[in-house]
């Protein structure tokens, strides 16, 4: 089984206008909904390879029903940690010359006593997991230091991935991972400086496996991705694919490569299966997750070369 953590739940609200002008009134085009949140998205993922997933994490009492009814159609069971409040909406406004405004809205408060609850869960339901992954952003006022809190709670047993950029991801580290899956521009956020070339991206690589992780998988979006271990290292370039949505790619790409890891697979099929995942990701409209028909059909297609 591998099991999700889910900090920070969202609806994302796209909004479709012919134009949006500000001060006056809008018609609407067409408008969608998506009850989301990376470590849900990675659940949902790993159930549509085939996997055993569970999801837990923070969820809100006010707004929440869809939640549970999208996890229950893709298969996956859950148990949440219950807050008072709504989940929050992030809008996305899109005109006609595909410009995109974002509004995004903020989480609730959580009381310390719900931070001890989910530290209990996940090292009791993480006793179960032969993968844990942590994934996303934080609830309001929740220090980064609660990432190292829940991974040090994890089973010793359980493999570790955590996807966080900057002060949540060098917490997680401190309790060590198995896997961290950072993209190019969160590992230069967190770094403070650019990787222009991929013996650049390597070195920041190695900084992570110094600071407590085992691999890093390193996404570079529609080039591909590498992946290391200190010792060696293996890039694989995408394909080339109708790019209808870039939500939840990074999602799509943890959750196979979770599943690899769970079949204790070494690095080329977890880099391999990664990108087929995220490259198949890309290609569905209104969704936040993959066909496995379509990851498979990429999978067969992909090469990976060491560097």
């Amino acid at each position: 089984m591998i099991l999700t953590v889910c900090l920070s739940p969202c609806i994302d609200v796209t909004i479709e206008l012919d134009a949006l002008n500000v001060g006056k009134v809008n018609i609407l085009k067409s408008k969608s909904l998506s009850f989301t949140g990376k470590a849900l998205n990675v659940a949902i993922g790993v159930s549509r390879l085939g996997g055993n997933a569970y999801a837990t994490g923070f969820m809100y009492n006010e707004n929440a029903t869809q939640f549970e009814n999208t996890l229950d159609r893709e298969g996956v069971p859950f148990t949440f940690v219950w807050n008072n409040g709504r989940v929050r909406e992030n809008y996305k406004f899109i005109d006609n010359k595909a410009m995109l405004t974002e509004i995004n809205g903020t989480s609730e408060n959580i009381e310390e006593a719900k931070l001890y609850e989910l530290s209990h869960m996940v090292q009791s339901i993480s006793t179960h997991a032969n993968v844990t992954v942590i994934s996303g952003g934080l609830p309001m006022g929740v220090s980064p230091d609660y990432y190292e809190t829940l991974f040090r709670t994890v089973n010793p047993s359980s493999k570790k991935i955590v996807d966080a950029e900057g002060a949540k991801m060098f917490a997680a580290l401190n309790a060590g991972v198995d896997l961290v899956k950072p993209n190019l521009d969160e590992l230069q956020e967190s770094f403070g400086r650019e990787f222009v070339s991929k013996e650049d991206m390597l070195e920041g690589c190695r900084e992570l496996i110094g600071r407590g992780a085992k691999m890093v998988l390193l996404s570079l979006g529609k080039d591909g991705a590498v992946i290391t271990d200190g010792k060696k290292s293996y890039y694989c370039k995408s394909v080339n694919v109708a790019v209808n949505s870039t939500v939840g790619a990074g999602d799509a790409m943890v959750a196979a490569a979770a599943l690899k890891l769970e079949q204790n697979a070494d690095m080329v099929e977890i880099l391999r299966a990664g990108v087929a995942a995220g490259t198949a990701s890309v290609t569905t409209f209104g969704e936040i997750s993959f066909r496995k028909e379509k990851y498979e059909e990429i999978y067969n297609t992909l090469t990976v070369t060491e560097i």
